[in-house]
C-alpha cells in the first residue's frame, strides 16, 4: 500500500510572503497548488499594462510570476460578485481606508477551504506573519480568520507557525514543525534575507500592497462614486475607471476622468460610446470622459478644465469637441482655466 501524497493549497497574492511560505512547504515534499481570488480591487496587471509610466519596469501579474517561479499550478478564481457583501457589510469593519481586511482574509480562507474540500486537498497555506500591518495579522485577530472561515486547524502559516498553536498538518506529521519559522512584527528583513538564501530576486516590492482598497486616493474615489450614484452598487468597469486617470468633480452633477498619458487615452477610448466625452481639436491634449448629468454651464467648465491639461493651456482659446451622444456633438472655443482656477476641492 502506497503512502498518500499530502496536498496543500496556498493563497498566492503575488507578494514575497506567499512566495516564501509556499516554498517552505514545497521543500517538505508536499504537493502544493496556488489559488488567487480576483475581487476587482487587486493591484495586478491591468493598471501596470495601461500606463506607460515606469515603462522600463516589468509588466506582469505577480501571482502568475510566483507560481511560475515555484513551478506550481495557479488557479485564478473570479469572486467579484461574492465579494460585494464583504466590502459593503464587513462584520469587523474597515481599516484605515475602505479595506475590510479581517473580513476579507476570512472570506479568502473560507473560499480556499471550499476549494480544498472539492478537490480533496489536505490543508491550507497563507503567507501571513503575526504582527504585520494588516489588521488581519494581529495576534488577537489571527484566530478570528480561522474561526470565521471554518478552516480552524487546517490553516497553516509557515512563516510564523512557531508563534501559533500547532495545526493538523503538524500533528499528523505532514510537515515538520521544526522546519517552520518564527517571523513576527513589521520588519521585512527576515523575509528578504530568506529570499536571498533561496535565490529569489525580482519579486514584488515587499512593502507594496496588493489591494486598492488600502489606498486612500482610491478609497476616496470609491466613496465619491457611491455618493454621486446614490447607492453602493458597482460593476467591474466602475472599479477599473477608478484606477485610471485624473478624477475631477467641479460639482455634484458631474465628474471628469482625464487621461494622464497615452496609455490611459487608449484605455478610455474604449468607453467613449458609454460616456459623454470631450477632447481638444485645435491642439494636442487628453481625452476626458464625463460621468453624470452636466448642464450647459457645466460643459463650459469641463471644456476649460480639459483645455488646462492640453498643450494649448497658454493659448487665448482652445477648441474642444464635446460628444454627449452618438448624434449630439458640439464644439466650444474657450479660454483654458489657469492653475489657480482649478480648485483643490474639485480633485477626487
Amino acid at each position: 500500500m502506497t503512502n498518500k501524497q499530502i496536498k496543500a493549497v496556498s493563497l498566492i497574492s503575488g507578494g514575497l510572503d506567499s512566495l516564501l511560505s509556499t516554498k517552505i512547504i514545497l521543500d517538505q515534499g508536499i504537493h502544493v497548488e496556488g489559488i488567487n481570488f480576483f475581487t476587482g480591487f487587486c493591484m495586478e496587471g491591468h493598471t501596470h499594462a495601461i500606463r506607460k509610466q515606469k515603462k522600463n519596469s516589468v509588466k506582469r501579474n505577480n501571482a502568475l510570476w510566483v507560481a511560475e517561479k515555484l513551478g506550481i499550478k495557479l488557479h485564478i478564481i473570479d469572486v467579484i460578485e461574492e465579494y460585494r457583501d464583504v466590502l459593503l457589510n464587513p462584520k469587523y469593519g474597515y481599516g484605515k481606508n475602505m479595506n475590510p481586511c479581517l473580513d476579507c482574509k476570512g472570506f479568502m480562507v473560507k473560499k480556499a477551504k471550499e476549494w480544498m474540500v472539492e478537490y480533496e486537498f489536505d490543508f491550507i497555506i497563507t503567507g501571513e506573519v503575526v504582527g504585520q500591518r494588516p489588521m488581519s495579522q494581529r495576534k488577537e485577530t489571527m484566530p478570528i480568520v480561522q474561526l470565521e472561515s471554518g478552516a480552524n486547524d487546517l490553516l497553516l502559516r509557515p512563516l510564523c507557525a512557531k508563534h501559533l498553536p500547532v495545526t493538523k498538518a503538524e500533528i499528523e506529521n505532514w510537515v515538520d514543525r521544526k522546519k517552520l519559522l518564527d517571523f513576527s512584527g513589521r520588519t521585512r528583513k527576515p523575509q528578504m534575507s530568506l529570499a536571498k538564501e533561496y535565490g529569489f530576486d525580482g519579486y514584488a516590492t515587499p512593502a507594496g500592497g496588493c489591494c486598492f482598497l488600502t489606498d486612500k486616493q482610491y478609497s476616496d474615489k470609491l466613496v465619491d462614486m457611491w455618493k454621486s450614484h446614490g447607492n453602493r452598487d458597482y460593476q467591474l468597469d466602475d472599479l477599473m475607471m477608478l484606477k485610471v486617470g485624473r478624477h475631477i468633480r467641479p460639482n455634484p452633477r458631474f465628474k471628469m476622468i482625464i487621461a494622464r498619458e497615452e496609455g490611459e487615452v487608449k484605455f478610455l477610448e474604449g468607453y467613449r460610446n458609454q460616456y459623454a466625452n470631450l477632447y481638444p481639436t485645435s491642439c494636442n491634449g487628453p481625452l476626458a470622459l464625463i460621468d453624470g448629468n452636466p448642464n450647459q454651464a457645466d460643459l463650459q467648465i469641463a471644456a476649460k478644465i480639459l483645455a488646462r491639461y492640453s498643450q494649448g493651456r497658454g493659448h487665448d482659446s482652445v477648441d474642444v469637441e464635446i460628444k454627449l451622444d452618438v448624434d449630439i456633438m458640439q464644439t466650444l472655443s474657450i479660454k483654458p482655466f489657469s492653475a489657480d482656477e482649478i480648485q483643490k476641492d474639485w480633485m477626487v
